[in-house]
């Protein structure tokens, strides 16, 4: 099986086309690949597959199998891993994923290779219900919680998949290990929760560190990076457009509230590399 490696700051993925849908346990396979020591290594595996409602479907599993509704890194990606193998040769590309039809502008340096991409992320979604979070307000901005016997203060955004971001001081020294999975499965979060923890340094950068429902702590999260920057602008505490430092690298955030109400992300998007994979028989 033909596979491609490629990683947004830092947020790796395996690649497959199956556009002829030949693949028929997706999940399975995303647990073969993304294992480090028996498999490729990953975060988890992208699938790309034909659409009756966009250019192309994608679809995307984190590393223990179950299926996200979104990954903003992994989109980026994508939309580069079309243009290079010549699906399309357009600027622009629509993909259709769980969360919603995502239009994605390629960005290509002086060589007109793609490094890059800016996508359309959609509207944020802040009413808890929709998350979704189970809880008696509306919504939860700035919100006061305890969890494992800690009180946060806590702003809940969904970008199509589920996040809770705090900001605070220190967040290099936490130990996410222990602390992301008592997040990630609190009865609150009937789906599960991604969780954020940002640092704001001014009110146009933060830095952030991210546990991921499915995968643990990752080096980037691209929904997570937008849900930061829409709860500082909910919060008050920076503009509609900030850099917001991964452990990977940086990508740029833009909420635009006065017009649309869209989030956009632009990042990079690269190649690690091309390989052959053969599935492990049970």
């Amino acid at each position: 099986m033909p596979f491609t490696k490629m990683e947004g700051i830092g947020n790796d993925y395996v690649y497959i086309n199956d556009l002829k849908e030949e693949i028929e346990d997706l999940a399975e396979l995303a647990i073969q690949v993304s294992e480090q020591h028996f498999g490729i290594g990953s975060d988890g595996l992208i699938v790309l597959r034909p659409s009756n409602k966009a250019d192309f479907q994608m679809r995307m599993f984190n590393l223990d199998g179950s299926e996200g509704r979104m990954c903003g890194n992994g989109i980026r990606c994508l939309a580069k891993f079309i243009y290079d193998n010549g699906l399309w040769d357009q600027k622009s590309i629509e993909i259709e994923t769980l969360s919603g039809v995502k239009t994605v502008q390629l960005i290509f340096n002086d060589q007109g290779e793609v490094t890059g991409a800016r996508v359309n992320m959609g509207q944020a979604i802040i009413d808890t219900a929709l998350i979704p979070i189970t809880a008696e307000e509306d919504q939860w901005i700035n919100q006061a919680i305890t969890i494992a016997g800690q009180a946060y203060q806590v702003t809940g955004v969904s970008m199509g998949n589920p996040h809770l971001v705090i900001f605070q001081e220190n967040i290099k020294d936490l130990d996410l290990q222990a602390l992301g999975p008592c997040f990630e499965y609190d009865t609150r979060f009937p789906e599960q929760i991604n969780t954020e923890f940002a640092h704001v340094h001014n009110r146009q950068e933060i830095s952030m560190r991210v546990w991921e429902r499915g995968s643990g702590e990752t080096l980037a999260c691209g929904t997570g990076a937008c849900a930061v920057a829409v709860a500082g602008v909910l919060n008050g505490l920076t503009e509609e457009t900030i850099k917001v430092n991964l452990l990977g690298g940086t990508l740029t955030i833009t909420w635009d509230r006065s017009d649309t109400g869209h989030v956009y992300m632009e990042g990079p998007a690269r190649t690690s590399f091309t390989g052959h994979y053969f599935p492990q028989v049970h």
